[in-house]
């Protein structure tokens, strides 16, 4: 192919880049603007102009006399509407939530708002505000802990890293953190939360050192398959975790036969995996492990998404359908039934859930004899309380296996309290001092005593 031609053709898809990041940027910018207009129309009562920004599906299910009536009814419950903070975006499952915090005179409501594509108002809907957490903030104190850069992987893929340690004249025991599906950085981070920093300093104040990195879809991004080989779950996280059990236990700072691994999201279902790989792991912890198939808990989570906006709309119901078309088409992986056109969930190929639905999750637990911790979030959304009633229907006889919920965390491990939604994680919420103690005296024990 002509260089001339590659350059322009460049140049077009740099252009077309830029032209399709500003519509997005376009209607974000439209959107925000339309959510302040909704808010100051309902702190006005002008519950004409609020019907009127609705689609023509709400419009016949509701009236003007319902939103005119909202502000008066609400303070006459809480006192007078005082104000309201910056509006905020939040992304989850093709759904865009737009919401505020109102503070009246004895409470505070988050104003949800979404939007169908044409612009019209989907969804109105004051909820509660997430609970603050009374989780301290994690920091690490230099003069008893140690960080040094480290880099780590498998398969030539260079992941930068830091390994963490107690100040001390012996060998620790170590966990290496596994992260959830994503381009992770090494401390996971998730709006202004770094659950695997928080761990990693928490558990360093405990005695145990830690390893944390850059997973290789962050540093990689779609290049992270090597050369002959497919997208799967190992290519994305197994191999380099089977890596790393190795590098650490040649390290000087660490107890080679006590190294632990704590998976979150996916890196605890994949846990057992990369148990049954890697030599001489001393246990491994699992924190909101995934126990059906990929596919069921992706359309479980849309369908709970479109329930905070107004699962009635096009948008919503087109949203659920497509997952649930997408999760009907992997079970028909490998048959005449698949079709092509309908596509996997969340655009991945093939070879990802091929792996995916060969692997059974407590299977594999259920084969090792190492200890094994299954921790779980009561109000987590993504990874529920039937995954954590499966593990332990399928592991209760297993006298190397224990078992924990805690009723105010969610799929980040920070507290709260009601419904969990995405915009919680957007507050700041520290991973807990009680749920670190539990993982350090699981390590330390090899049991988890109450």
């Amino acid at each position: 192919m002509h260089p001339h031609f590659i350059y322009r053709l460049l140049l077009l898809c740099a252009l077309l880049t830029g032209y399709v990041t500003a519509l997005f940027a376009q209607r974000e910018d439209s959107c925000l603007v339309a959510a302040e207009r909704a808010y100051q129309y309902f702190a006005a009562g002008r519950g004409d102009s609020l019907y009127a920004m609705l689609g023509k599906e709400h419009q016949a299910k509701a009236s003007p006399l319902l939103f005119k009536e909202a502000l008066r009814q609400t303070e006459r419950q809480v006192g007078k509407l005082q104000s309201h903070s910056p509006w905020q975006r939040e992304s989850a499952q093709q759904l865009t939530f737009y919401y505020s915090d109102l503070q009246f005179e004895r409470y505070s409501f988050r104003l949800l708002t979404a939007f169908d594509a044409d612009g019209s108002l989907s969804t109105f809907r004051l909820v509660p505000v997430p609970a603050a957490t009374t989780a301290q903030p994690v920091v690490r104190d230099e003069r008893t802990t140690r960080q040094r850069d480290i880099v780590v992987g498998a398969d030539g893929f260079q992941l930068p890293g830091t390994l963490t340690t107690p100040v001390g004249n012996r060998r620790f025991p170590a966990v290496i953190l596994v992260h959830g599906s994503g381009p992770n950085d090494r401390d996971e981070t998730i709006g202004p939360n770094k659950p695997f920093r928080d761990l990693a300093w928490g558990l360093a104040a405990r005695g145990i050192a830690s390893i944390r990195y850059d997973k290789r879809t962050k540093v990689y991004g779609a290049g992270y398959v090597p050369q002959g080989g497919q997208a799967n779950y190992d290519t994305e996280a197994v191999d380099d975790a089977v890596a790393i059990v190795a590098w650490a236990k040649a390290q000087p700072e660490l107890c080679p036969d006590s190294i632990y691994l704590v998976g979150h999201s996916l890196g605890a279902t994949l846990a057992p995996r990369i148990a049954g790989r890697a030599e001489g792991l001393a246990g491994i912890i699992l924190l909101a492990a995934l126990a059906r198939p990929l596919e069921d808990a992706l359309v479980e989570q849309v369908s709970y998404l479109a329930s905070l906006t107004d699962a009635s709309t096009a948008q919503s119901r087109q949203s659920v359908e497509k997952v649930k078309q997408q999760a009907a088409n992997v079970k028909r992986l490998g048959t005449p039934a698949f079709c092509d056109t309908i596509g996997l969930p969340l655009g991945l190929p093939a070879s990802y859930f091929l792996l995916a639905n060969r692997y059974q999750p407590v299977v594999a637990a259920a084969g090792l004899s190492l200890p094994i911790l299954v921790l779980q979030g009561e109000r987590d959304y993504q990874v529920t309380m039937q995954d954590y009633g499966m593990w332990r229907y399928g592991l209760m006889r297993k006298g190397n296996v224990f078992f924990k919920s805690y009723p105010k965390l969610n799929h980040l491990f920070g507290e709260g309290s009601g419904q969990s939604t995405p915009m919680e994680y957007q507050q700041p919420s520290p991973l807990p001092a009680y749920l670190m103690e539990d993982i350090a005296t699981f390590i330390h024990t090899g049991r988890l005593i109450d």
